[in-house]
């Protein structure tokens, strides 16, 4: 009998297949799975409140709430990842056409400014194309999932009554990051292609990963072991579906999972483990302290839970 019984929050996507069916579970526990419509309100709730014992979490949301220390630390399960290229959109009426141009102007980003796809987007800016972040106005959508974080002087809430899409729209804004827009004259500001050739020089962003509470990590110290085993194999199951062809039906983001095969030659499109991600999260720790998320970059051994820091899966 399983002596430990987790509520656990993760999303229904191939490579947790295995864990939601319950065909994998980790050693001595039970994933006792809490269903939250929208994701990313189980982030705020276990940020929050630390609502679940497992949770899936967003990478800078994790950064951040561990720096304002929120008892939580993450195993290295690397459950999503994906291409953030293509997530800053303009309207082709305004005549913005290459990236310096956004600088002095107002760029909205949807819901705060550490969501995980907007960090990502602005280190492209940053690194890509030389674009002086501090210079643009980032107008947010919404709040922050950690309230005690406070963004710089140039981040500011959008008007009262007003929507990113509609001031992209008038002209008052020069883009907008991560937001859909169903509009002939949208437009992705990057190339299509741009994050594929990313890609092949080894970029492929990590978006989210897995945290425990550390109540149970301190009562059990093997248990971030555990969860990052079961977190893996349920992977492995899927990506040798993936290799073969087998899936019971395939999504959006399998055939993205198939194109990083593709584009790469590697084995495993989600690989997990601290080494082989060590040049991306090492990455986005820098950017994080550059664009005023983190005060200071942590040691990356310390982000991860004993145990898990010197395995792959």
């Amino acid at each position: 009998m399983a002596d430990l019984n987790l509520r656990t929050v993760t999303r229904a996507q191939g490579n947790n297949r295995a864990l939601l069916d319950g065909s994998v579970t980790p050693e001595g526990a039970t994933l006792d799975f809490v269903d939250v419509p929208v994701l990313v309100q189980g982030f705020r709730r276990m940020v929050r409140n630390l609502e679940f014992d497992v949770c899936e979490m967003a990478l800078t949301t994790y950064l951040v709430a561990k720096a304002h220390g929120v008892r939580f630390t993450a195993v290295p399960a690397f459950l999503v990842r994906g291409f953030h290229h293509g997530a800053i959109t303009v309207d082709t009426r305004h005549g913005i056409t290459s990236p310096k141009q956004l600088e002095g102007r107002k760029v909205g980003v949807n819901r705060g400014y550490t969501v995980t796809t907007g960090v990502w987007a602005r280190s492209v800016l940053a690194d890509e194309h030389g674009v002086d972040l501090d210079s643009v106005t980032w107008v947010l959508s919404g709040d922050e999932h950690v309230e005690a974080y406070r963004p710089p002087a140039n981040v500011v809430p959008v008007d009262p009554g007003r929507t990113l899409d509609e001031m992209l729209a008038s002209g008052d804004l020069a883009a907008v990051v991560g937001v859909e827009i169903d509009s002939p004259d949208a437009r992705p500001l990057l190339p299509e292609g741009a994050a594929h050739a990313a890609l092949q020089r080894g970029l492929w962003p990590i978006n989210h990963l897995v945290v425990v509470r550390d109540e149970l990590l301190e009562q059990h110290p093997d248990l971030g072991r555990r969860v990052f085993d079961a977190f893996a194999e349920s992977k492995r199951r899927y990506v040798e579906q993936l290799r073969s062809g087998s899936l019971p039906q395939e999504t959006a983001t399998d055939r993205m999972h198939r194109t990083v095969l593709e584009l790469t030659g590697w084995d495993d499109p989600l690989p997990y483990g601290i080494e082989p991600n060590r040049e991306v999260l090492e990455g986005l720790l820098r950017t994080a302290v550059d664009q005023h998320i983190l005060d200071r970059a942590p040691r990356l051994e310390d982000v991860f839970a004993p145990g898990t820091r010197d395995v792959t899966g």
